[in-house]
């Protein structure tokens, strides 16, 4: 009764009321909306297609052998509590003391501070340990051979010359790559002699990596693989376990690479770029050691990491706070050399001994007064030196001098000082410190302030070389597949009684020398002006060639070893007919795609290299249209799509080809399987898709037969949308760019408003390694208008002209064109029951042309959204596929100095909703205004910014980004929004102990979608063309599973064969499996179903007897604990673990 009161209530209202004024405006405002939703055109999700077909895709089924298990709870990380947060401390710096022009902290308080420890007679001795080392690059201005050649041969001999000669001098050594190539020409006598150096402990090798890796812009698989390699070639050749690491010129510091050295058994480590701010915050409280906690663990670390204390770690700066007075401690002089330090040189007589030893040990006390301990490192060396013998006896004989007489006048010197190395003086450290602080967080982004006096942030090589960052992804996921392929086969083939598999054994043995190289190519470009595109155009070609040919060896072992268990008939092994569909032939362009063909390559290959079962979207080239794809496996044809592609000719006109199409098809396989898919063919036009075009030709005409393949329709007026069963997008028609996204399981719409634009990059400033934009002109948000062509001037006719979508019963998709500059693509799929229908999948390919054409350029992508992630915004970043860091904007800074790292993704999020943002290689990420996440996609700069290069960026190659996003829902009380006290604790000059930030939240992690997406992203299904052209028609086996109830929450990081210890480049049957246990949100996305991280008794590799599986540390040189079998293996969230299996 009480509404039909109301109703007629209304109807007495006044006609001029206020309540049927607002009444009326709520009618309007609905018609509106359904108005606006009616023109904007659907473009179909297909419907029964995938019906027809059969067979539902799922995302992680359950095998049979986890049927009676308990679904495990999900397991929930909690971010712990430590002495420094950086988050929380950094933003409250003051980025531009008064002494910023000067170049240096040191300032009154510091000399107070000195001067009353002078006075303490309760403190202890100075003890000064000197360690003589020389930074060799593994290319920079030159290639890795140049350098080994012209210097590091020279440097490495000296080593090991002029320590025999000098017995009080000690060295270190850290880049294995260089000691590799030393090593296989170095007589055996030099050999010896080097193991020498070693056994004394006057030789130090220190990380032990292949390379001093970059810690931005690397990822977790790449990471580990350097380590292992770099530690199993020190084990075999030396004998020796690393303890210390030794990272020095990286340009920042996070946590990744602490953890996985303390995972490898070093006990201390040494770090060197970080903020000029930070050095004086440290500094002034005396903390020059913490432990770096992971921010997940809850294990405190044992391994203690040293931050020098001033800029770089030449000498000049690195014997005290007064650079003017370290330069005259460089004792390096060669003929004909002229640099500051030679004008600087003055050798130790017996004049000048007392005053320079009196110079000398009062820097080393200033460094002392910033340790409450007063032990301190001082690294004597720098870039390549050491090259010539008489700098060897020069800064040994004139330091030798300074010692003796510093420790011969006890009275006057209060100091013991001697050669050492960072062994020695982490040993000596411990004995007098243990109140050491744990600190969590990073240190991105460093900035420097020693060229100019001016802050200098290096935020631009995070996105530096996009091309290259994307190569060495994809050379990632090669080599991965070659190493697990070729563990599982060989080992297979071995334990086989056939004696028709010893040619493929003989063959596969043969492969693994360029096994060995590709780890060691991928290894190499870990290096830290490889990876970060900083060093020269023509060194970074030579690391593209590099990668370009052991991603071609990597394909010919997968292919040589997957014959051999796919095709029965042994005999076709060695004939190449398995051909992978990918081929990488040069660097600079992108990989070539081998067509299927009804008459002889009518059957394709999918190698899963997951542990976890996967449905994905397979996408094979073809010429010819009447095809149907039929999984041998699951005994079914499967849901597919023919799809025409674009062809975009030299004159800027695009047709839709008339002789290369699309096979698109859902595949479902399980875990570390292969699996035969069969193609047939077969005439049904209903798989053919639709294109709305309104400037769509084929081929040269649009003739009715061609016409007829592909239903073509001009669009419909009004925005577009794109639908699936989980989404609608809603697409700008006057742009093609995204506007929104809606749910539809949770009825709720969100802006995700996606735009191109670039900043001008400020001249001289702007370069290889630094971000700085022209705030003159700071954004170019119309960068894309160059690129319309003009139609009587109406923008609406141009874009109708370059925009197509295509719709199809998998995928629906529309390809925007601004040519030739960028072809952006917006993707969603329909596959049922598969997290894929969940993300929009973006692909941009950039095109800078030749220069001059967009120079001093910074081209960003950018997502405009109503997520409310704070007045101060704030997001996340992933840390090298491994960790996950908060990130809030520093006010008081500009966006260069608000870019941050990321290599897998990044994501904002507030107390509803979460937007992730998906990557496969390493770029710029920034949320500089509240709702705003922003990805630097490539860089021009003309040039240099002065940092050592000595050119600017110019060798842009045209690029194809591929990316998911991710709109889900949050969980309420998730702790999303919850805002931390950005304010500093304990803040005065002298005070050591803080006050630990409250913590009662969980460590922030990506949803489950998201980390499924990722890996997909990254390491993609492996296709392989059946080729019988010279056999005709031959069998292929049905499927080869090669894992039996792996657990599908823990990931196979990679399998890898251990090198024979008695045979150089020969496979023993022994491997490292290593495992990473990823962590996601309990509260994000579709947190109901959570995936098994248990090993059981039934877990196993298929088909191959297993002897011994033993707990080791990550690299493999320590031995922990032997294994009854795989389900004593134990994985906490977000560990990173090996074990040693001998088959």
């Amino acid at each position: 009764m009480y509404p039909t009161m109301r109703a007629l209530r209304f109807f007495r209202c006044r006609s001029c009321s206020m309540r049927l004024l607002v009444l009326l405006l709520m009618v309007l405002a609905f018609i509106v909306y359904c108005f606006y939703y009616s023109v904007a055109p659907a473009y179909p999700k297909p419907s029964n297609a995938i019906g027809e077909v059969g067979g539902r895709a799922q995302y992680y089924r359950k095998s049979s052998g986890h049927e009676n298990e308990p679904i495990e709870q999900c397991p929930v990380v909690l971010d712990i509590e430590a002495d420094i947060d950086t988050k929380t401390i950094y933003p409250s710096f003051d980025f531009q003391p008064s002494w910023l022009r000067s170049k240096e902290f040191w300032d009154k308080k510091f000399e107070d501070r000195y001067e009353q420890l002078q006075e303490d007679n309760q403190r202890p001795r100075l003890k000064v340990i000197v360690v003589p080392h020389s930074h060799n690059d593994p290319g920079w201005l030159k290639t890795f051979e140049q350098y080994f050649e012209s210097k590091t041969n020279n440097i490495i001999n000296n080593i090991v010359h002029k320590l025999h000669q000098h017995p009080n001098m000690t060295f270190i050594w850290t880049e294995i790559s260089f000691l590799n190539a030393w090593w296989e020409r170095a007589h055996p006598v030099k050999q010896k002699a080097f193991k020498k150096l070693i056994k004394e402990g006057r030789l130090e090798i220190t990380a032990g990596g292949w390379v001093m890796p970059d810690e931005a812009c690397t990822h977790i698989y790449a990471l580990v693989d350097q380590f292992i390699e770099g530690h199993s070639w020190v084990k075999a050749n030396l004998g020796i376990a690393p303890k210390t690491g030794w990272s020095i010129d990286p340009f920042g510091h996070g946590p990744t690479v602490p953890y996985l050295l303390e995972q490898s058994g070093l006990e201390g480590t040494i770090i060197q770029r970080i903020h000029y701010a930070w050095k004086q915050w440290l500094a002034q409280r005396q903390i020059e050691e913490f432990y770096w906690t992971t921010g997940w663990s809850q294990h405190k670390p044992s391994l203690i990491v040293h931050n020098m204390p001033f800029d770089i770690y030449s000498i000049k700066s690195t014997c005290g706070p007064h650079p003017a007075v370290c330069i005259g401690f460089d004792f390096r002089k060669i003929p004909g050399e002229y640099t500051e330090y030679t004008a600087k040189y003055e050798e130790i007589t017996e004049h000048n001994l007392p005053s320079k030893s009196k110079a000398l040990i009062e820097q080393y006390e200033r460094i002392g007064s910033l340790t409450p301990h007063n032990v301190i490192l001082v690294p004597l060396g720098d870039d390549f030196r050491y090259e010539y013998g008489i700098e060897f006896d020069a800064q040994y004989t004139n330091y030798m001098k300074m010692f003796t007489h510093i420790n011969n006048h006890k009275e006057l010197f209060n100091a013991d000082v001697s050669f050492g190395t960072p062994l020695d003086y982490f040993n000596a450290m411990k004995e007098r410190h243990t109140d050491i602080p744990t600190l969590k967080g990073d240190f991105f982004v460093y900035s420097d302030i020693f060229s100019e006096g001016k802050p200098a942030y290096w935020s631009g090589y995070y996105t530096t070389r996009p091309y290259l960052k994307i190569l060495a992804r994809q050379f990632e996921h090669q080599l991965r597949t070659a190493e697990i392929i070729f563990t599982l086969i060989s080992n297979n083939v071995r334990q086989s009684s056939n004696q028709q598999l010893i040619a493929s054994e003989r063959r596969l043995e043969k492969s693994y020398e360029q096994l060995i190289t590709a780890r060691r190519n991928l290894g190499l470009f870990q290096h830290h002006d490889a990876i970060t595109g900083t060093s020269k155009a023509s060194v970074m070609s030579d690391y593209g060639t590099k990668l370009i040919t052991s991603i071609y060896h990597c394909i010919r072992l997968q292919e040589s070893a997957l014959a051999t268990l796919m095709l029965p008939d042994h005999a076709h092994s060695s004939q190449s007919i398995l051909q992978s569909q990918m081929e990488w032939e040069t660097y600079g362009k992108q990989p070539r795609q081998l067509q299927v063909s009804l008459v002889d390559k009518k059957k394709v290959i999918l190698f899963n290299s997951l542990a976890e079962e996967r449905t994905d979207v397979v996408t094979v080239r073809a010429n010819v249209t009447n095809i149907r794809v039929y999984d041998t496996r699951k005994r079914e044809y499967v849901a597919y799509q023919i799809t025409p592609n674009i062809d975009i000719r030299e004159n800027g006109k695009y047709v839709l080809s008339d002789v290369n199409f699309d096979i698109t098809f859902v595949a479902t396989i399980p875990p570390l399987s292969a699996v035969t898919f069969n193609l047939e063919e077969y005439t049904n036009t209903s798989h053919h898709c639709t294109v709305y075009c309104n400037n769509c030709g084929i081929g040269k005409q649009l003739d009715s037969e061609k016409s007829e393949l592909f239903p073509i329709k001009k669009m419909k007026p009004g925005d577009i949308q794109l639908e699936n069963s989980v989404l609608k997008l809603l697409i700008d028609r006057n742009t093609g760019l995204l506007r929104q996204v809606k749910r539809k399981d949770s009825r709720r719409k969100s802006v995700v408003e996606v735009q191109f634009g670039a900043y001008r990059s400020a001249q001289r400033h702007s370069g290889a390694y630094l971000f700085m934009p022209d705030y003159d002109e700071p954004e170019r948000k119309e960068i894309l208008k160059n690129y319309m062509t003009r139609n009587d001037d109406d923008s609406m006719q141009h874009m109708d002209d370059n925009i197509v979508i295509i719709a199809g019963p998998v995928s629906t998709e529309i390809t925007t064109m601004y040519l030739p500059f960028l072809v952006h693509t917006i993707r969603i799929f329909t596959v049922k029951d598969s997290l894929l229908e969940y993300g929009v999948q973006i692909e941009n390919i950039v095109d800078f042309e030749n220069p001059p054409k967009n120079r001093e350029t910074e081209l960003f992508m950018r997502m405009q959204t109503n997520i409310q992630n704070g007045e101060v915004p704030e997001f996340y970043t992933d840390q090298n596929g491994l960790h996950y860091q908060k990130r809030l904007k520093v006010i008081k800074l500009g966006i260069e100095a608000n870019y941050y790292p990321i290599t897998t993704m990044a994501w904002l999020q507030d107390e509803e909703t979460r937007l992730t943002f998906i990557t496969n290689h390493a770029q710029g990420a920034s949320s500089f205004e509240p709702g705003r996440l922003e990805v630097m996609l490539d860089r021009r700069t003309l040039y240099d910014d002065h940092r050592g290069v000595g050119e600017g960026v110019v060798d842009n190659k045209p690029t194809i980004f591929q990316n998911w996003l991710l709109i889900e829902p949050v969980a309420p009380d998730s702790g999303a929004s919850e805002k931390k006290d950005t304010n500093e604790h304990g803040s005065s000059f002298n005070e050591r102990h803080f006050i630990p930030e409250p913590v009662s939240t969980n460590y922030e992690l990506p949803s489950r979608t998201a980390g499924v997406l990722s890996r997909t992203l990254n390491y993609p299904v492996n296709v392989y063309l059946v080729d019988t052209s010279e056999v005709g028609e031959i069998a292929v086996r049905s499927n080869k599973a090669f894992v039996q109830d792996f657990p599908p929450g823990i990931h196979l990081l990679t399998l890898r064969t251990i090198t024979d210890e008695h045979l150089e480049q020969y496979p023993s049957r022994e491997a490292f499996l290593v495992l990473q246990r990823p962590g996601f949100s309990c509260s994000v996305g579709n947190s109901s179903y959570h995936t098994s991280a248990s090993f059981l008794p039934t877990t196993t590799f298929k088909d191959l007897r297993i002897t011994n599986i033993s707990s080791v540390s990550l690299t493999g040189l320590k031995h922990y604990k032997s294994f009854f079998g795989f389900e004593d293996i134990e994985l906490s969230p977000m560990e990173v673990k090996t074990y040693k299996i001998r088959f």
